[in-house]
């Protein structure tokens, strides 16, 4: 018997599944939401996604700030 023996295999663990999924942009000067969309997604009408995800920090979505860090779904 090897020393493990009574441990069982589990799919358990401390991460969340979703957390390799999720990527962060740095916004940059001049850039919109659905030019952030266009550059991840291929598709400028997606920054409505951008949005929701972080509506925490952007109360106005034509407003982002040079610096912000956001989270791309």
């Amino acid at each position: 018997m090897g020393q493990f023996d009574d441990v069982e295999g589990g799919a358990s663990s401390t991460a969340p599944k979703a957390a390799s999924e999720v990527r962060t942009y740095t916004v940059q000067k001049g850039d919109s939401l659905s030019k952030i969309a266009k550059a991840q997604y291929g598709d400028a009408s997606q920054w409505k996604k951008i949005y929701e995800a972080n509506k925490e920090r952007i109360k106005n979505p034509d407003l982002i700030q040079p610096g912000w860090v956001l989270t791309i779904p």
